[in-house]
This record gives structure tokens, sequence and C-alpha cells, in this order.
């Protein structure tokens, strides 16, 4: 299958894109190099593959969720401008 140049002039018609003469021709080879791309996919022999969702297999990659110590309050909050009851304090920006 072959994209024609009416083809692209309603794609970029359906986009509301204006194209010039040579935007038209180079879109028009190059939907077509696109297309009929995708059709030689048609050609691949998959006899024997078995259908996958995901290319590796899926297993789960989280640690376990183990209590561990926290950072430091104190050693946080001694970079903060401004601090307030254990909390960096900020200029209040909703009415």
């Amino acid at each position: 299958m072959s994209v024609s140049r009416d083809d692209v002039k309603h794609i970029a018609n359906l986009s509301k894109l204006n194209l010039t003469d040579e935007e038209l021709e180079k879109y028009t080879t190059e939907l077509s190099d696109i297309v009929n791309f995708a059709n030689e996919l048609s050609n691949i022999n998959v006899e024997g593959v078995k259908p996958t969702a995901h290319i590796l297999d899926i297993r789960n990659v989280f640690r376990k969720d183990e209590v561990q110590p926290s950072y430091d309050r104190e050693e946080i909050l001694k970079n903060a401008p401004s601090k307030d009851a254990g909390c960096v304090s900020v200029p209040k920006v909703v009415e």
C-alpha cells in the first residue's frame, strides 16, 4: 500500500497544517516508506513464537518493606532558611 499525495493533503487538513508542494512531496515519500516498512513486518515468520505482552519477564523489583531509621530532623532542618515547630516555614501563597 502506498500513501498518495491526496492522503497527505487530507491528513494535513485534519491536522490544520498548511503544507507547501515541496513538503507534500517529502511527506508523501516518507509516509509511503513508513507504511511499506510496516507491511514488511507481516512477512516475518512467527510460527512457534508464543505471544507476549512484554519483552522481558515480569518480576517484582521492589525491596522488602522493612522499618529502617529515618534521617535526623535537626540535621535536615539546619539548612532551612526558616523553621517552625520542627518543619520548614515558607511564606503564605494562598489568600
